[in-house]
């Protein structure tokens, strides 16, 4: 058999999934748990940043009041609770990630201009982590990229990234939560690619278990 042969099999094989993969499944992840309206709407912090972004939107539902979860959120971070996530492969890439699953009522909320470490400041020379941009209790924290953090404090507006968890109330005992990223356009195809293949999917998988398991503490403390 020929070797263009060959490929041409090889191309239709690998063609399929990804099809698949680029019309079913990274929109569904992309939008997980929301609904069309929450997927599309402005959400605090959207105003933060400018240009074509890229944006993911998830949210849950958790049978707790706003201010139950609140307090959760204010505990993200390498510096105080984690991400409530897949701790050991946070420090498989040596972030140093802490476990902190109770309230620790001497952890402070955060405040505007506030670093939100992702890693130990040991790692990635200091450049892992974001700066609290919103802080509108007990309904918005949203964090933007520290060179953003510079262009916003002065007026202006950003254009790298930010992460928000919006608290909705539906009722008295329920809320939905919604997790919004917005990050500018990659620099290269490359780049683009590995965003889509790798590390969208991946974000994807941590960001869920990190919902998920503030759904149960929120649920869980009375």
């Amino acid at each position: 058999m020929r070797v263009s042969v060959l490929i041409a099999i090889a191309a239709a094989v690998l063609a399929a999934p990804l099809a698949v993969y680029v019309a079913v499944l990274r929109p569904w992840h992309l939008r997980w748990g929301t609904t069309t309206v929450e997927a599309t709407e402005i959400l605090p912090g959207d105003d933060l940043l400018q240009g074509n972004l890229g944006q993911v939107t998830r949210a849950i539902t958790i049978d707790a009041p706003p201010e139950r979860i609140w307090p959760w959120l204010m505990q993200m971070g390498q510096d105080r609770g984690g991400f409530y996530s897949y701790t050991p492969l946070e420090n498989m890439i040596g972030a140093d990630m802490p476990e902190v699953h109770r309230l620790r009522p001497n952890w402070y909320a955060r405040v505007p201009s506030e670093t939100v470490w992702f890693a130990t400041p040991k790692r990635f020379n200091g450049q892992g982590k974001m700066v609290a941009a919103i802080v509108e209790v007990p309904r918005a924290f949203v964090m933007v990229m520290p060179a953003d953090w510079q262009k916003i404090s002065s007026g202006g507006r950003g254009s790298g990234g930010s992460w928000g968890f919006i608290l909705v109330p539906i009722d008295a005992g329920h809320t939905r939560f919604i997790a919004r990223l917005r990050s500018g356009p990659p620099p290269n195809l490359k780049t683009r690619l590995a965003g889509s293949i790798f590390w969208e999917p991946a974000h994807f998988v941590m960001e869920r278990k990190m919902l998920l398991t503030i759904k149960r503490l929120a649920e869980s403390t009375q």
